[in-house]
């Protein structure tokens, strides 16, 4: 399976305190229709460390089935215990998904050994495609250049890496040593246009639950080489991309944004607490400025 393009790290809305089904079938079919490659539930932005093992498994059940098979679902199953990274992952693939998204542990701060073992175990123990995720300013440990390549060696189903470290050079060196058929993945909406210019193959994004075919436009435009269209998206949207990543703590931004244009309720989970209202006001004038709202 081929992954390249653009997918929707989804959000997981809420309505008094559980999963609103049908702001996420909403969600999911307005990807759909903008021709989004893939969604990725349960991930950073769908608040998967603060989802019980229950609802975590029924927001993907939710997302294959709201999916139908019209694009690709990459399940977030990682977490920072192996085993529960296994059984999540196994469950997640009877569930029918067609990839597991395996966040590098967080809190525990693995050795580089540690990581391969980790990861390592998780693909020896399903068939699924595994898109590894290095994200150090959550985990605080990162994924090694040289890790991911003695990964992407040695398992045959460990396909890809989402890249949010906010590093640029680090695609540079994972095309110098990793195999020509391991997919690079942006995982930094504002960093997609010069990731892919040096060899990524699409993103992971966060604003593509907001506008999913501006998102799309801008990485099909690099894909195809036409980097001058590209770039000048770039340009146009770049105070909406930076915005939504640096009014708040994502997802706390890109959900405020959502429920400002109707698409869910504006509930978080506790320990993330709603924008202040100085804030909250910066948002709707950047979201008026671009007319989303």
């Amino acid at each position: 399976m081929q992954f390249q393009g653009t997918y929707t790290a989804l959000i997981t809305p809420f309505k008094n305190g559980v999963i609103d089904e049908a702001a996420f079938e909403a969600i999911i079919q307005t990807q759909i229709e903008a021709g989004i490659e893939g969604i990725v539930p349960a991930g950073t932005t769908g608040e998967s460390p603060t989802l019980n093992p229950t609802e975590h498994l029924k927001v993907i059940e939710l997302a294959v089935k709201y999916a139908a098979g019209k694009t690709q679902v990459i399940a977030g199953t990682g977490a920072n215990s192996t085993l529960e990274a296994i059984e999540l992952t196994k469950a997640a693939q009877q569930l029918g998904v067609d990839a597991s998204l395996q966040v590098c542990p967080y809190y525990n701060k693995p050795s580089q050994d540690g990581l391969f073992a980790h990861f390592g175990a998780i693909a020896d123990s399903t068939d699924l495609p595994i898109v590894l995720y290095s994200i150090p300013g959550r985990s605080v440990v990162e994924i090694a250049i040289d890790t991911v390549a003695d990964l992407a060696v040695n398992y045959d189903n460990i396909v890809a890496i989402k890249e949010a470290g906010g590093n640029v050079d680090r695609i540079n060196q994972l095309k110098q040593i990793c195999p020509d058929d391991f997919t690079l993945i942006s995982g930094d909406d504002p960093l997609t246009l010069p990731f892919i210019s040096c060899g990524a193959k699409g993103v992971i994004s966060v604003i593509s639950n907001l506008c999913p075919g501006m998102m799309k436009g801008l990485v099909d435009s690099a894909l195809a080489g036409d980097f001058e269209t590209a770039l000048l998206m770039q340009q146009q949207y770049y105070p909406l991309l930076s915005g939504l990543m640096s009014l708040g703590v994502n997802p706390v931004p890109i959900k405020t944004a959502m429920a400002a244009i109707g698409k869910c309720e504006p509930d978080l989970r506790l320990p993330l607490v709603s924008l202040n209202k100085e804030t909250e006001e910066q948002l709707r004038e950047l979201l008026t400025e671009f007319h989303l709202i």
